[in-house]
């Protein structure tokens, strides 16, 4: 079982950017943690990170037809990442939204996601934990459409 696991816009800088919000953790770190998870759990991740909307739109269209689950954290493109948005609704598989922060508890215009009428779930305000708890959740989802 193949997972997509797609960082967007500035989460390259985890650790530095804004530690008070985001923590210490850095996005290599989240990626290590994922990738012993996913060994547990028995499944394949195929993870990008971005600064660009179409770089992220050509991975879920590169594995629409391999993968059976995709978490996306899509940063900066949560309150505006139309394309992004679109994309998702296309894919045959569940995906899951995850924030490191409560984007509710944030500035008022962060508040709101158009990517969440497109996902399944989202998971946020857990720091790294809300990648993890996304993962686990992807994978049930996914095994639960296979059976």
């Amino acid at each position: 079982m193949k997972i997509l696991v797609l960082h967007g816009p500035n989460l390259n800088l985890f650790g530095r950017r804004e530690p008070h919000i985001y923590g210490h953790t850095t996005l290599a770190q989240i990626d290590e943690q994922l990738a012993a998870l996913a060994g547990e759990l028995g499944v394949q991740l195929e993870t990008i990170q971005s600064n660009h909307e179409g770089v992220l739109i050509d991975f879920f269209h590169k594995h629409i037809d391999s993968a059976q689950g995709a978490l996306v954290n899509p940063a900066g493109l949560t309150q505006h990442g139309v394309p992004l948005h679109d994309a998702i609704k296309a894919m045959p598989f569940p995906v899951l939204e995850v924030h490191m922060s409560n984007i509710a508890a944030r500035e008022p215009w962060r508040s709101h996601s158009i990517i969440s009428p497109a996902v399944k779930g989202t998971i946020q305000g857990l720091g790294p934990q809300s990648y993890l708890l996304g993962l686990r959740g992807i994978v049930a989802l996914a095994r639960e459409n296979k059976g």
